[in-house]
């Protein structure tokens, strides 16, 4: 799924700014439009669906992975999708929404595997909740088995290849990459990546869906996100993995406070809109790429305002998201003007290799412009790609991993040097010319693999 969109965009706009921003912008509409919407489903006026809507704008952690061309920029929308066929079914007490859930279930598993998550999550709300008619209406296991067959190919792919998902997840937690947070702690970060102004909403939507005299027929929607929450704190998942489960929880909060501010205290409803829009509009250049790096600098600091990491990076002065897009032309330019720099018999068997998909994306991605062939690494998928023709007679290294890549080689001489200001510090390194590898890399490569 996520590569037919990006082939799309690519097809569709080229190599733009355009192209890469334009989709995951779009989902980001959808979302506010489809919040608006569970909303109204939930019996909400007008004031609840513009403020559910309204609620998704300023989330911190939704305008930073909706300006990326990822997964991570359609999954909210995937799972609204599925929480919406939740809700019509039981509004209407009809079963054939299911064939949707599951349908839209099987589009998110191409998607990002983590949508099983609130699939086991609402199966949970269902046999918690009086709901439970539908567990034997054949159309809820029709839409499972349509689920199973929409990712039955993507199924395949990783049991002919060892599950290398699992592999990943393995090597990710035995490398203590990801930073595991305690309960408590997880729950401070979701006040932050969801923008604290919003915590009265979507924590009063919780308890409205569990004891709101209206809500409680949404019941198993509670349990849900209970449940999802539960398990990626369990699982020690990353603190921004259950951002997808919030607009469920924005809609029903702005139903039940468009009920119990009507219209006694209608007064309020005008200083909690007003909030959110000036709490979002200060927040919101901590999240958007609209300030320079310099200016960004000073504005953080002002406020005082840490970023909330998931990972253990060297990202230099500016955080992770905005820390990963500098310094990758840059790297593509050094790294031309050593491949530029030999002969033409040598460019022929020279090889490009990256230790990092990055790295390599980013030679791939800008290397035509410099004349350079296509880059190969051992790291994630691009080790099924290969080593293609390459022998390992002259291969030119951008940075090292720290596995002894100087001992493989007959000569290694440091040719080129990546630095950027606002980059990670990861990325700044050495380009080494290598050659005379001492050992056909056609025949090492199965042993390269490295997933993480």
């Amino acid at each position: 799924m996520n590569v037919f969109i990006a082939w799309f965009a690519r097809h569709a706009f080229g190599d733009s700014l355009l192209g890469l921003r334009l989709l995951p912008a779009i989902a980001g509409a959808a979302l506010v439009w489809m919040t608006g919407q569970l909303a109204r489903e939930m019996g909400g006026g007008r004031f609840a669906q513009a403020l559910a809507a309204l609620a998704v704008i300023p989330v911190p952690i939704y305008l930073i992975l909706q300006h990326w061309l990822t997964m991570n920029a359609f999954e909210p929308l995937l799972w609204m999708g599925c929480l919406w066929c939740v809700v019509r079914a039981i509004n209407r007490s009809e079963p054939r929404y299911w064939f949707w859930f599951g349908t839209l279930t099987g589009i998110g598993l191409e998607t990002k595997y983590s949508i099983a998550f609130l699939v086991f999550g609402v199966l949970v709300g269902i046999l918690l909740g009086p709901e439970r008619r539908f567990l034997k209406s054949g159309w809820l296991w029709l839409g499972m088995l349509v689920a199973a067959i929409i990712a039955l190919p993507n199924f395949v792919w990783q049991l002919q290849r060892d599950f290398p998902f699992l592999q990943l997840l393995h090597n990710i937690r035995m490398g203590n990459r990801d930073i595991v947070r305690g309960p408590l702690s997880f729950l401070a970060d979701q006040a932050a990546i969801m923008n604290p102004i919003l915590l009265p909403l979507w924590a009063g939507g919780l308890l409205w869906l569990f004891w709101g005299r209206k809500g409680r027929r949404y019941r198993s929607l509670g349990w849900a996100s209970v449940v999802v929450v539960s398990m990626f704190i369990v699982l020690r998942g990353k603190n921004y993995y259950v951002a997808p489960i919030y607009p469920v929880l924005f809609a029903a909060g702005a139903v039940g406070f468009e009920q119990i501010t009507s219209p006694r205290f209608a007064w309020s409803r005008a200083a909690y809109v007003a909030a959110i829009v000036a709490v979002g509009a200060l927040l919101i250049p901590i999240s958007c790429p609209i300030l320079s790096p310099e200016s960004y600098l000073r504005y953080q600091a002002a406020l005082h305002i840490p970023p909330v990491v998931a990972e253990r990076q060297n990202n230099g002065p500016l955080p992770q998201y905005f820390a990963d897009e500098f310094g990758w032309e840059n790297m593509v330019q050094q790294v031309a003007r050593v491949y530029n720099g030999l002969s033409p018999e040598e460019r022929a068997r020279t090889a490009i290799f990256c230790n990092s998909w990055g790295e390599a994306a980013a030679v791939d991605f800008y290397g035509p412009r410099y004349a350079l062939p296509r880059a190969i690494s051992q790291h994630n998928n691009y080790w099924y790609w290969g080593p293609r023709e390459y022998t390992g007679d002259i291969v030119i290294v951008p940075g090292s991993d720290g596995r002894g890549d100087r001992e493989h080689f007959q000569s290694v001489e440091a040719a080129g040097q990546v630095e950027d200001p606002y980059s990670r510090r990861d990325e700044h390194f050495t380009i080494w010319l290598c050659r005379g590898l001492n050992q056909n890399l056609q025949d090492l490569w199965p042993k390269l693999k490295k997933f993480n």
